[in-house]
């Protein structure tokens, strides 16, 4: 990571609180880093490994064992100076880790996938602490994470990467709601793509409805793409509805999978016209037959031009 100075630099400059340290050593840099796989001496009891990241502080004895028993109470390890890291649990290690990043009191802290060797139960629980940890000290954090749970729930801003480019930053309602590209509509959260053809500034015509009549839906364009040309549409599951085969309006199919997720279910519906949508329905369909339809109010369906269309 070129933040950290791991990886080189290959152009620009890297700027913390104003001061440029592109051309600094890891250690001048004022950045805290938990690692992945925590980087803990296993031979250290837990006081020794928050005390090893104050080492060339300038800090008395006394003054370094003030700083490791605060930053241990602020990650709720409080009393724990005098145990081994091998003889706590995998959330407490990873706590110790962090607390050992702050000890320094950085600038800006990393977090490389802290979480990611946790089990799932564990895992949401030390997302919480976590939480309530970065936002009771206040530091800019920079976290790198394949989980959008994890992104949405500790960051402020989240910018999506895909092959090496920047894709959006934003918070997460806007990446969500107002995704700036075809590959973030999918990527964040779940999605559904329909082909259509934008008939006007914001109508798209996606299909025709049992007694053979056009079916348009209200959309997004995203980027300049001109009337008649062909676009892909994304749409949320909690945006389209269930309704009777044969509605008007509606784009018939057949539900050809169900995921129940406790208060509501997806279904996912297969149309007659080929493409799959999935949708969110609080009540069960009478029939596998089903008509589907885009939600007045919902959360607006973004469409993108189709790949290869002018």
């Amino acid at each position: 990571m070129v933040i950290k100075a791991f990886e080189n630099l290959d152009g620009g400059t890297i700027r913390i609180a104003g001061r440029d340290v592109s051309a600094l050593v890891p250690a001048r840099r004022d950045v805290g880093m938990v690692f992945q796989h925590y980087a803990l001496f296993p031979h250290m009891s837990v006081g020794e490994n928050v005390a090893f990241g104050l080492h060339g502080r300038g800090l008395s004895a006394q003054a370094a064992a003030k700083q490791v028993e605060s930053v241990l109470e602020l990650v709720d390890l409080a009393g724990f100076e005098a145990r081994r890291v091998s003889a706590i649990s995998g959330g407490q290690q990873q706590r110790v880790a962090l607390a050992r990043a702050l000890a320094p009191e950085p600038r800006l802290l990393l977090l490389d996938e802290p979480l990611s060797n946790l089990d799932p139960d564990l895992r949401e629980r030390t997302r919480r602490r976590l939480a309530k940890t970065l936002r009771k000290v206040g530091i800019t954090t920079v976290l790198v994470t394949h989980e959008q749970d994890e992104a949405f729930e500790l960051g402020d801003r989240v910018a999506v990467l895909h092959g090496g480019r920047l894709e959006q930053v934003g918070v997460p309602e806007d990446l969500y709601r107002r995704p700036e590209s075809r590959f973030v509509a999918g990527f964040v959260g779940r999605a559904s793509e329909i082909r259509g053809v934008l008939s006007s500034e914001k109508v798209v015509h996606v299909g025709m409805d049992a007694d053979g009549s056009e079916v348009v839906w209200e959309v997004h364009p995203v980027g300049g793409i001109a009337t008649g040309q062909s676009v892909v549409v994304t749409v949320r599951p909690e945006s389209l509805g269930l309704v009777a085969a044969d509605a008007v309006g509606a784009l018939p199919g057949r539900i050809v999978e169900r995921r129940f997720s406790g208060v509501v279910t997806y279904y996912l519906v297969e149309l007659d016209q080929g493409d799959q949508l999935e949708v969110l329905a609080d009540a069960e369909p009478g029939d596998d037959r089903v008509g589907v339809t885009l939600l007045m109010g919902g959360l607006e369906a973004r469409c993108f031009a189709a790949e290869g269309s002018e």
